[in-house]
């Protein structure tokens, strides 16, 4: 009897392994969009830890940077996420190569969402700026993260 409990058991996805990390990456991402955050506190942070390691920096220079910087955490960050959510989607539908694309759908669908009130959430924080620019960003950035993971699984789905 012991022996169906063990197969019933391994059958079944852990959902709290296969969705955790994803949970986790969406607490990180609503602590950034606080005020601690903003721009102006990671600009002057950052400012002082660049003159600090390499000397004086031209201030139009730094903005710049500063501000791709900032759009590239936001790129990576939603990439992470929409792999986190795909990781989340393929433990709880099942690793069925049919099954591939809809994870991915809803993995892109569960990025859309976090960015959509990731940004409405900052709208309501005086020193934030909520955009449908950045939940373009990042919701783009998704994509091309899943496209990437759904053509490897697919590619390793059919040589194994």
């Amino acid at each position: 009897m012991k022996e169906d409990t063990n197969l019933t058991t391994a059958s079944r996805p852990n959902l709290l392994r296969a969705w955790w990390p994803a949970a986790v990456w969406v607490c990180l991402i609503a602590f950034e969009s606080t005020d601690f955050f903003s721009s102006e506190n990671t600009g002057s942070m950052l400012y002082t830890l660049w003159v600090h390691l390499f000397g004086n920096v031209d201030l139009h220079f730094f903005v710049v940077f500063h501000h791709y910087l900032r759009k590239t955490g936001h790129v990576v960050g939603y990439g992470m996420l929409s792999l986190l959510l795909l990781r989340g989607w393929r433990a709880t539908l099942g690793r069925i190569p049919t099954l591939l694309l809809r994870a991915t759908l809803l993995a892109w669908l569960g990025t859309l969402s976090i960015a959509a009130l990731d940004e409405w959430h900052q709208s309501f924080i005086p020193s934030r700026t909520g955009t449908v620019w950045d939940v373009l960003l990042d919701s783009v950035a998704g994509v091309a993260f899943l496209v990437i993971a759904y053509l490897w699984l697919r590619r390793t789905a059919n040589s194994g």
